[in-house]
């Protein structure tokens, strides 16, 4: 059976996000991490039927470097952050190329949600409810043109307002990619909420990816480009450190990163005494995605 997150949130916690919600002033102490706008969207049958973790833990537990190297970092910065006006330029091998807003790209009466859990390289993971769209459906629109064999997409570079930035931790802008039939895969979306809220700042607002049977690191933020192409696009994290960050990063628990077991994983508000889970292959979407990797050795392509 597959359910809302209303439905698998436990009542406690949905009424405790409801009081918080409504303090209103509490946004001034958190920025970017409430919005007064709410959003209907409706349930997809491609969620999980686990519990979400709870706003606040989502909202809190982040990695962003644009915002800083701290878990915490992007919560307490991305508050600066002008999202609204935006746009995301779509280019290279599609027939309607050009400027489109978020609400072009994901109109309100298109909007799903999906409930998928996220895995990080880091070994941590937590379940959230995303909301948006296919990117199946944005690439549709825009027609992409039989040449096109890979999708590459890229961050906004704002360093006055994205604090991190303002160091060389990374090559800016923060790039990544896929292959074009994992960006048609049903799964894969173009998310511009969760819960039922719009994106926070520190979350990826307005708009990014999801692909939930990847690291975590593939799923890129605040989006302001995407590109078609007919070759592999550079990725920031295989470009840095290409022997830890391959370009297909599906979650693989049989092999390791080169200086942490992928075995098992910690779960984000499973509290002290939680302990570990097994970590899925493909983070337990196996059965929809494995044959996009029929023949390939997914030691080396991982």
């Amino acid at each position: 059976m597959k359910l809302n997150w209303s439905d698998v949130t436990p009542h406690r916690i949905f009424l405790d996000r409801r009081k918080f919600m409504a303090a209103g002033a509490a946004a001034v102490a958190l920025p970017g991490l409430v919005r007064a706008q709410t959003i209907n969207a409706r349930p997809s049958p491609l969620s999980t039927d686990q519990t979400p973790n709870t706003f606040e833990e989502i909202t809190n537990y982040n990695n962003f470097y644009e915002f800083g190297t701290g878990k915490e970092d992007p919560a307490r910065n991305a508050g600066a952050l002008t999202t609204d006006p935006w746009s995301v330029e779509v280019a290279g091998l599609v027939d309607r190329p050009g400027s489109y807003g978020v609400e072009d790209l994901a109109p309100d009466n298109a909007l799903e949600e999906r409930i998928y859990r996220l895995r990080c390289v880091e070994a941590w993971s937590m379940v959230v409810p995303w909301i948006g769209v296919p990117l199946a459906s944005v690439l549709a629109k825009v027609g992409v043109q039989p040449s096109a064999k890979f999708v590459e997409f890229e961050t906004l570079v704002r360093p006055e307002e994205m604090i991190g930035q303002q160091r060389a931790i990374l090559d800016w802008p923060y790039r990544e990619g896929l292959r074009l039939d994992e960006a048609m895969h049903p799964l894969t979306i173009l998310a511009t909420g969760l819960y039922d809220q719009p994106m926070p700042n520190q979350n990826g607002a307005p708009i990014r990816l999801v692909v939930p049977w990847k690291y975590g690191f593939k799923s890129i933020k605040s989006i302001v480009r995407i590109n078609l192409l007919e070759q592999e696009p550079v990725n920031t994290w295989k470009q840095l450190q290409a022997s830890e960050y391959g370009f297909y990063a599906n979650v693989n628990p049989q092999v390791d990163h080169p200086r942490w077991s992928q075995a098992t994983e910690r779960v984000i508000g499973a509290g002290l005494f939680g302990g570990r889970k097994e970590t899925l292959m493909f983070n337990g979407y196996g059965d929809q995605v494995a044959s996009l990797y029929a023949g390939m050795d997914l030691s080396v392509n991982y």
